[in-house]
């Protein structure tokens, strides 16, 4: 056959295209970026790009490429069909997001069929990190942030309180995680409710509170428009005259939703493990890059931080990997993993594959005209009591 310059230099584009495909660092990004809790996959993706971007987005020689999956949640089925996706079609290295549980548990027997390391940036239910030994998470669970605030409510006075959390598995852990060190503490919880996860109407549930005359209620709900509607119904039936105190994990004050709730959640106490109040280089470096990559003025959260913690992990595992990605060396890599975070310092449980962390508490104040989670006190290395 005669040669043929014009096919030789098509094949030669098809082949060092094929070359550059193969050496992308492919990571799923699995998270409802529609609907009801579009924010928690906006945030996610926003951190792991702002930490590209402060970064670079070429690691161990492969570029990465974030292949961003709509779960539309919360959608367990449709999750999991993403992530089947993703491993066989998409060829991805990484399984990573993961804004809500029950998402995280249907994924995770993927991850272990896989054998695809799965990074879990905000889904906060104890149980999630039991259910694949390919998973790590880098965000927290509501056990270790609700039990903080129950230590430090019953220290400071507060001794009836009536306790409001969303219906599904991190609620009930925040619930039985605070009812622990709160009874412990002297405290007793006088009444318990839970709302639905989908459009809850808390009417008639603030008004049980206010009937119920606690000292405090203790409030989980997932970040979001849950908590501002929460707080609007809170302040028209008049509980924070009649003396009820708002206590809660700091879902219920996410930085990104303050300037919603305005003036009704100044003086809210809260235990969190991040606030953009945070004062760090790495918190500042971390905002200014977040601000850059999305373009978004607002504050970034704790999803987003979850997001740029998540991607330094991936990072740290494909340099020690020299760029060869594979499960069980990924986990290795993990396990008893140290980072610098936004947050403080991080430590991934070589046990559990849970984050190690210091928990804050915190109260919303004005300060030069916004809103603030103000850190004031803290509990320093923190696991999940849950585990």
């Amino acid at each position: 056959m005669k040669w043929n310059p014009l096919v030789a230099g098509a094949a030669l584009v098809l082949s060092t295209f094929a070359v550059h495909a193969q050496d992308a660092l492919k990571i799923a990004v699995i998270a409802p970026f529609s609907g009801p809790f579009a924010d928690y996959g906006r945030q996610i993706e926003g951190g792991m790009r702002a930490w590209l971007q402060q970064h670079g987005d070429v690691i161990a020689g492969r570029k990465v490429v974030l292949v961003s999956k709509d779960t539309t949640g919360p959608a367990p089925e449709v999750a999991k069909r993403l992530a089947q996706e993703a491993v066989v079609r998409d060829k991805v290295d990484f399984l990573a997001g993961f804004g809500l549980t029950p998402e995280a548990l249907a994924v995770a027997p993927v991850a272990t069929q896989a054998k695809k390391p799965m990074i879990v940036m905000n889904a906060a239910s104890s149980i999630v990190t039991a259910k694949s030994p390919y998973i790590a998470r880098v965000s927290m669970t509501l056990p270790q942030v609700s039990a903080p605030m129950g230590t430090w409510a019953a220290k400071n006075g507060i001794r009836r309180v009536f306790t409001l959390v969303a219906d599904y598995a991190p609620g009930h852990d925040s619930e039985a995680a605070f009812k622990t060190t709160f009874t412990a503490g002297g405290g007793q919880v006088i009444e318990a409710v839970r709302t639905p996860l989908k459009n809850p109407e808390f009417s008639p549930f603030v008004q049980r509170i206010k009937d119920a005359k606690p000292d405090a209620v203790f409030v989980f709900l997932p970040a979001g428009e849950q908590g501002i509607a929460f707080m609007k119904s809170f302040q028209e039936r008049g509980l924070a005259k009649a003396g009820i105190r708002v206590i809660a994990t700091g879902d219920l004050t996410d930085d990104h939703v303050l300037p919603a709730m305005g003036d009704a959640a100044v003086g809210m106490i809260t235990t969190f493990h991040y606030s953009a109040a945070h004062d760090s280089p790495e918190n500042r470096a971390f905002l200014d890059a977040y601000r850059k990559a999305t373009g978004d003025q607002g504050q970034p959260n704790f999803m987003a931080v979850g997001g740029w913690d998540g991607m330094a992990a991936i990072a740290e595992v494909v340099k020690r990997l020299g760029g060869q990605v594979d499960g069980d060396r990924a986990m290795t890599v993990l396990k008893g993993l140290k980072l610098a975070s936004p947050r403080g310092a991080i430590t991934i449980d070589p046990e559990t594959r849970d984050v190690v962390q210091t928990v804050y508490v915190r109260r919303v104040e004005k300060v030069g005209g916004q809103y603030r989670n103000v850190e004031f006190d803290r509990f320093p290395d923190q696991r999940d009591p849950g585990r």
